[in-house]
């Protein structure tokens, strides 16, 4: 596992992946351990990994842990969803975890003459339909952050710079005033999942936004980062997640920073956008990715999306 580990590494996968294939592999190996004494990769079977999946769906979430002391820090009985059932999409990421592993022993390490994963088809969870926000919903939430704080004036302007632009959270919180070009209304993106540079685009409204922030940062902050904690440190995505999601419990509106990116791509296509600019500024891979994660509108936005392109509406007829 350790060898797998340095492989993922050298390949310059985000560390976000590193972590998720870790994890899975721990809990994995814990497993084959306790159940079948089995602690050597070539003594695993198709059949072992078919009974793991199985017991994946009917143990409850964070019931299992790789390591025991960090539920002295984490807590994660305490948790809203703990013992809940695990999702179809975690469930399918942790067979795809196993199977890149077994795949590596397999064709690149020939540690193993045969892949016990083979033959074992990838689970393809049903994608909910993710609510696209209305603007009184947005605005209610944006209402929730005390903006005469230093945090709360910093939320309330990452929430809107993630809804205008499309960043991914962890971009946002990673940028730095180096980053931003008012002149083309643009920021570089040079810490994407990718690991490409791209730009961004703000708008006329976010401009402004941006320059009151800066000003307000400098005379409070001396830290390098745009949204840094009042420490000057890097702001972490869940601090903000937490926030973000507490202010919008207030209000009855669920809220995650990713529905912001999420909302940003519809409205950016319902507002006449097209799929190939989209793609660029997600920082997709192809089109066809992005046309993937964003094609569940719902029949009510396909309809407002019609009345803006209506031929009938449209000429002069």
């Amino acid at each position: 596992m350790d060898n797998f580990m340095l492989y993922c590494s050298s390949k310059n996968l985000s560390k976000k992946t590193l972590s998720s294939y870790e994890q899975t592999l721990r809990l994995f190996v814990l497993y084959m351990e306790e159940q079948f004494q089995i602690n050597e990769v070539g003594k695993v079977k198709s059949a072992h990994i078919r009974h793991y999946i199985k017991y994946l769906r009917e143990r409850g979430k964070y019931t299992v842990v790789s390591n025991n002391a960090s539920t002295k820090v984490n807590h994660p009985d305490h948790r809203n969803d703990f013992n809940k059932p695990i999702s179809d999409t975690t469930v399918a990421n942790y067979l795809r975890n196993i199977k890149v592993f077994f795949n590596y022993l397999y064709s690149v390490e020939r540690e193993i003459k045969v892949n016990p994963v083979e033959n074992i088809q990838n689970i393809k969870p049903l994608r909910k339909q993710k609510a696209l926000l209305t603007s009184e919903e947005i605005v209610k939430v944006l209402r929730q952050f005390d903006t005469t704080t230093f945090h709360g004036y910093r939320n309330w302007i990452v929430t809107r710079l993630l809804l205008d632009t499309g960043m991914r959270i962890s971009e946002c919180l990673s940028l730095k005033a180096d980053n931003l070009d008012f002149k083309n209304k643009a920021i570089l993106i040079d810490n994407p999942k990718n690991r490409q540079q791209r730009y961004v685009y703000f708008s006329f409204k976010m401009s402004s936004d941006l320059k009151r922030w800066l000003l307000y940062h400098d005379r409070y902050s001396n830290s390098d980062f745009m949204f840094p904690t009042i420490r000057g440190t890097e702001l972490e995505v869940r601090n903000f997640e937490k926030s973000l999601r507490d202010a919008g419990k207030r209000v009855a509106v669920p809220i995650h920073p990713h529905q912001l990116r999420n909302n940003f791509a519809k409205y950016y296509l319902l507002n006449g956008g097209d799929w190939v600019s989209l793609s660029r500024i997600l920082g997709h891979s192809s089109v066809e990715v992005t046309q993937k994660a964003y094609l569940d509108f719902t029949d009510k936005e396909i309809g407002q999306k019609y009345q803006k392109h209506s031929p009938l509406n449209n000429l002069k007829i």
